[in-house]
């Protein structure tokens, strides 16, 4: 051990006496813990909600959209559709017509988002894990299916068991003028309801129907789709997969992976992250004034020290040292205590689960929490350099007492 570290560690650990500056030491060394800690928890949890919300996507988007640059609808030509289920990566491919559109059940009425799927949706096995009530089933001997989200099963009061009464879809004709009290200016179709599903709010206005069923009620042709909703093999490359999946469509439509699709809802998440961190690194700069007065009291203390010490041949050099190992015996035991308990929170979160998320969830019930080994490095750095920029001055101060 040398010299500068021994003395440093002597002003701090000394059991002879507990003077208010030494009670001043402890309380910055637990300021930068307590703000090491919360950085640490809060960075994790802004982790795992971004993570939450893509296992979200995950239960209902697919892994690649194919949709228009303009417009809302093109042509889906069987060879472009060969074409694509061809690609290196392409596991299954599914035809999509999508619009916004009038439900009626019973005495009840409310707007809902239909989405109308050809039958291999049902492999993409998503909603498995998400339904509440009923069966995936779109359609069985020339009967039609719908499958609706709890919303719409809350608005409507459907019932699963209620063969008798039918789920009807109107949708405006695009060649009638549009008339509320002319029954004539709606294409209508009727369902029944086979199985609800619940994920979150943004997709409870979800309707699931065949793909027939939403041409008929769009007045789309028999290729005309809104989307090619693709889902890859697992292990594959999704940015190579979008990108030779792009240079098929061509320039007239754009291919967009779940992630292009959500983008501002992460863009939103990374900026909330960022000023929460730059509000607890204020908090952490604050506990490193505490380091920043402590020394410099320090300093005044030890003034005949520092004296003693220079008569002796000591160096500025040296006494700047001391006084920067002790501003970093505070900072530094306060950083690592601090990364270890929110370690352990983040850690323990992950594998227990103790706090809830207070609502009822069919993804995940625990608060969520990804514990990023880029943030604990950032962390890390953070709180060294502003503790370091905080002890530099009075070990600064120090360094000129014998210059005096």
């Amino acid at each position: 051990m040398n010299l500068p570290t021994w003395i440093a560690r002597r002003y701090f650990f000394s059991k002879k006496k507990r003077s208010f500056i030494s009670w001043l030491s402890v309380l910055s060394m637990l300021g930068v813990g307590v703000g090491t800690m919360a950085l640490v928890v809060v960075l994790s949890v802004f982790n795992g909600m971004e993570e939450l919300n893509r296992q979200i996507f995950k239960t209902f988007e697919a892994d690649m959209t194919v949709s228009p640059r303009q417009g809302k609808r093109f042509l889906a030509s069987p060879d472009l559709v060969k074409r694509l289920r061809q690609t290196p990566g392409v596991s299954l491919l599914t035809a999509v017509a999508q619009d916004n559109a009038l439900a009626r059940y019973a005495d009840g009425q409310t707007v809902v988002r239909l989405k109308g799927v050809e039958n291999n949706y049902l492999q993409r096995q998503q909603l498995d894990s998400a339904m509440i009530d009923g069966k995936r089933m779109l359609e069985k001997d020339g009967v039609n299916y719908a499958v609706v989200a709890a919303g719409v099963q809350s608005d409507l009061n459907i019932s699963v068991l209620d063969i008798l009464a039918p789920l009807e879809i109107l949708y405006p004709q695009s060649d009638q003028s549009f008339n509320a009290l002319n029954p004539d200016a709606f294409n209508s179709a009727y369902m029944t309801v086979s199985g609800v599903f619940f994920i979150e709010s943004r997709y409870d206005n979800f309707v699931l129907a065949p793909i027939t069923v939403a041409r008929d009620l769009f007045g789309y042709a028999e290729n005309e789709v809104t989307s090619l909703e693709i889902q890859l093999t697992p292990g594959t490359n999704e940015n190579a997969a979008k990108q030779a999946l792009q240079d098929v469509v061509g320039d007239t439509l754009l291919v967009q992976s779940r992630d292009d699709l959500n983008t501002d809802l992460y863009r939103t998440i990374r900026i909330e992250k960022l000023l929460v961190a730059l509000t607890l690194g204020f908090i952490i700069l604050v506990a490193s004034i505490n380091i920043f007065f402590s020394l410099s009291m320090l300093v005044v203390e030890k003034k005949e020290d520092i004296k003693i010490m220079f008569a002796l041949g000591a160096t500025s050099g040296l006494i700047r040292r001391i006084f920067l190992t002790e501003g970093a015996i505070i900072a530094l035991s306060g950083a690592f205590a601090g990364l270890v308990l929110g370690i352990g929170i983040c850690l323990a979160q992950q594998q227990y689960g103790f706090i809830r998320m207070g609502t009822v969830s069919s993804v995940i019930d625990a608060y969520p929490v990804r514990l990023d080994t880029s943030d604990v490095l950032l962390t890390a750095v953070l709180v060294t350099v502003l503790t370091m920029l905080t002890s530099w001055f009075p070990a600064q101060r120090a360094a000129r007492i014998g210059a005096m």
